[in-house]
């Protein structure tokens, strides 16, 4: 029954190109994407065992795949996400050839984002996780200007760099472990020294801190998420990093590589680095996309750190806040999408006042930003706080005090491109700006809603999706 979520995307593309009948289905293209999108974050919802023994055989991967608590969360996330992203693009790209090859991009994607979470294979893991960067990096490269190409040949170039050393490990892993599971992987970095377990796990894991734009291999994430066409932004910011990088250093992190020696502590630094690299970097911004791209690298610092208190409950909180990063993310470059189409422009120097003609973006801008900085009742206190308690019961409360300090920086940059370009007077070039579209309201409101029913029933969300997550331990 998993296979699926890798089988049916994969089969709507092929039907989607198929000259038979190419008129029809490219017709009704965004409506069956949209269907399998909002299914699978339907079916997340199933709790694992409901929907089959997660140890049956798959049919359609022929490799061991898991449906567990971890992999419900990112079925979710992906749905939500890619969901927001497709209603942005149609809102976004005028040329039915673009709306088509963002759809096909993005149903490719899907296949790859869900068999990088369903499979136990770390050979397979990579695979899935090129065929998404191939992905990406055509998407980033859509927008066929100096600047779109520029982030997406950094994109391509760090990128290719990340695939050779974490096959490199993968091949060192094979070596000492016999073959790629993650049980025998798991056993040989157990039982084997620096070499070839512990060369392997470094070359993997510094694949991954490229792919997931983690200080300091996150030099091309800031042009890619700043140039890359607004729906693009939304896809790449809000889950692909995330189930590229974040996702996969979660759970190898936690089910291959527990107890390499160090392995906590450079998580714990690289992690707090990337708060305040982020952090810093975003506050003299004065494009909002570009400024949101920086703010991104300060987020996935939480979420490594997190990590890097290598207990349950740090592993609890590092998915639930990438669970909410990938919401509150989302939602802020639907908002800046929602500005640059009503005004023109990106520089939040030429703006100002814009809650007065736009009301939606301007409430819903602030919710998100809110979750970000960490304002309780909104779900990014939850999972701050979670990480917080989980950093100081390890005994780490100097990192917990610089995650504090984070917060307040990010509180701080937030609070400035609210004022730069929602509050005070309306400046005098945007007399005529109006409210966008539904096509880019509609998702900004249900994302920001997401966020304030996490933060309001967030005991029983912690109950039923995050804390289950903690069972991939063993």
């Amino acid at each position: 029954m998993a296979s699926l979520f890798v089988f049916v995307p994969l089969l709507a593309l092929l039907l989607l190109h198929l000259p038979v009948a190419r008129t029809f289905f490219r017709r009704i293209s965004p409506y069956v994407v949209g269907l399998l999108l909002t299914l699978q974050a339907i079916v997340a919802i199933v709790p694992p065992g409901a929907l089959e023994d997660p140890k049956a055989q798959p049919w359609f991967l022929p490799v061991d795949i898991s449906y567990d608590g971890l992999t419900r969360v990112l079925l979710l996330t992906i749905g939500f996400v890619g969901l927001s992203a497709l209603v942005v693009a149609r809102s976004t790209l005028s040329a039915p050839k673009a709306r088509l090859d963002f759809e096909s991009l993005l149903l490719a994607s899907l296949a790859a984002m869900n068999g990088v979470v369903l499979v136990q294979d770390l050979f397979s893991l990579w695979l899935f996780i090129e065929a998404l960067g191939v992905g990406s990096f055509v998407l980033v490269a859509s927008r066929k200007e100096p600047g779109g190409l520029e982030g997406a040949f950094k994109y391509l170039l760090l990128s290719a760099v990340a695939s050779v050393l974490m096959l490199a490990g993968v091949a060192l892993l094979l070596m000492a472990a016999g073959n790629t599971t993650f049980a025998a992987i798991r056993a040989a970095v157990e039982a084997g020294g620096m070499f070839p377990a512990g060369l392997a796990t470094i070359l993997f894991l510094a694949g991954l801190f490229v792919k997931g734009g983690v200080v300091p291999f996150h030099g091309w994430l800031p042009d890619a998420y700043t140039e890359a066409p607004p729906a693009v932004s939304v896809l790449l910011a809000g889950i692909v990093t995330k189930v590229g990088g974040l996702y996969t250093l979660i759970r190898l992190a936690s089910e291959c590589f527990r107890g390499v020696p160090g392995l906590d502590t450079l998580l714990l630094v690289l992690g707090t680095a990337s708060i305040f690299t982020g952090a810093l970097a975003a506050l003299p911004q004065k494009d909002m996309k570009r400024m949101l791209a920086w703010s991104s690298v300060s987020q996935v610092g939480y979420i490594v750190v997190a990590l890097g208190a290598a207990t349950p409950l740090g592993l609890a909180g590092a998915v639930f806040h990438l669970f909410n990063h990938a919401i509150f993310k989302t939602q802020l470059f639907v908002n800046a999408a929602a500005v640059e189409a009503a005004t023109g422009t990106r520089d939040m120097d030429r703006m100002g006042g814009l809650s007065h003609r736009m009301p939606w973006t301007s409430g819903t801008s602030v919710v998100a930003l809110f979750s970000t900085a960490g304002i309780p009742p909104l779900a990014g206190f939850w999972s701050k706080l979670i990480i917080l308690i989980a950093l100081w019961q390890a005994g780490h409360e100097g990192w917990a005090a610089a995650a504090i300090l984070g917060s307040l920086v990010t509180l701080a940059y937030f609070l400035s491109l609210q004022r730069r370009v929602f509050f005070g007077k309306l400046a005098e070039n945007m007399e005529s700006v109006r409210e966008a579209g539904r096509g880019l309201v509609v998702p900004a409101v249900l994302l920001a809603a997401a966020t304030i029913c996490v933060g309001v029933f967030f005991f029983f969300i912690l109950e039923t999706f995050i804390l289950p997550v903690q069972n991939i331990l063993g």
